[in-house]
């Protein structure tokens, strides 16, 4: 059964013959009313307060849940950018091998390519160098043959001479 202040203000006693001061009775319950009403009201609000509490408590349950999910979030997110970034890496190494690769083989390749023109050119020039050489020969012979030539005309020159000197 639930007791109000009102139901102990409200409460008779019989009484009897030497029984309680029916004054100091009532000012007692009502007293007891009195602090039987502070008391409930001071219940009710600590029941509210409670329930504010609960409800802030709730919030902040909410909040944390959603912090662990956003970390757990950001975790995955930067886990996932640590590996592209590892990809990345490693696929701009093996780009960077690659080229080099191809500039190597470029290189050798102009080497080799230098070296056969360097033997070209060699055999060029000995063969230009033959060729002058034979010149030069030709030439040689064509003046020795001319130098025979003008003493033999030297020769009929001076027999000539001599045959009108006479």
């Amino acid at each position: 059964m639930k007791i109000t202040p009102l139901d102990i203000q409200q409460q008779q006693f019989k009484t009897k013959f030497r029984g309680f001061d029916v004054r100091e009775v009532d000012t007692f319950l009502e007293q007891m009313a009195d602090a039987f009403e502070a008391m409930l009201r001071e219940n009710e609000g600590l029941s509210q307060k409670i329930q504010r509490l609960k409800a802030e408590n709730m919030g902040y349950k909410k909040r944390e849940e959603a912090f662990k999910r956003a970390m757990l979030n950001s975790q995955k997110v930067l886990e996932q950018m640590k590996n592209n970034a590892r990809k990345s890496a490693e696929l701009v190494v093996a780009e960077a091998g690659v080229q080099a690769e191809k500039i190597l083989n470029k290189a050798h390749n102009r080497l080799a390519q230098l070296h056969e023109d360097i033997t070209e050119l060699k055999r060029q020039r000995m063969q230009i160098e033959v060729q002058i050489s034979a010149v030069l020969d030709a030439h040689t012979k064509l003046l020795e043959i001319g130098k025979e030539g003008m003493a033999a005309l030297d020769e009929d020159e001076s027999k000539l001479k001599f045959i009108q000197a006479s």
